[in-house]
């Protein structure tokens, strides 16, 4: 059985800090799934589609990553694609008590799921992408904050 890990997100933008959570992502698990929520409560900056086209254009070289949209619940979508684990980033402590939560409710509604955190390197921890929309906005440039090969206007 493949072991499939379920990255969900925004990615509005994909940041260095995403980036680097996948790339280390990749020798513990058979494929990483990349999920692109697509939640009608959250106002996003950039279109599904532009999303969609960097996380694959980041990952081109790397068959093992799939990249998805999807709606409804993280839990339902690991259900369909069949996985496993799910793979959360944290930057800081407070993410780990935002993440903690989420994970619990998780593991109470798909007992089979399994949420694996991955630390972000210190180099990275302070770029989120709330802050890269930030600096898209007022005209800066963000290209130190997201990975190469992609241009965030």
């Amino acid at each position: 059985m493949k072991k499939i890990a379920l990255f969900p997100g925004s990615f509005d933008p994909i940041t260095l800090g995403h980036e680097s959570i996948l790339r280390r992502a990749l020798p513990l698990f058979d494929e990483v799934a990349v999920a692109i929520g697509a939640n009608s409560m959250k106002n996003n900056y950039f279109s599904l589609e532009q999303r969609e086209n960097w996380i694959r254009t980041v990952f081109k070289e790397e068959p093992r990553i799939k990249v998805y949209q999807y709606t409804g619940l993280t839990i339902d979508f690991c259900k369909k694609i069949g996985a496993k684990y799910l793979l959360r980033g944290l930057r800081t402590s407070a993410d780990f008590e935002f993440e903690r939560g989420i994970a619990q409710m998780n593991k109470a509604m798909y007992p089979e799921i399994e949420t694996i955190f991955i630390l972000s390197t210190p180099e990275y921890s302070a770029i989120n992408s709330t802050i890269v929309r930030e600096i898209v906005r007022h005209g800066g440039d963000v290209t130190p904050f997201v990975p190469k090969g992609i241009s965030v206007k």
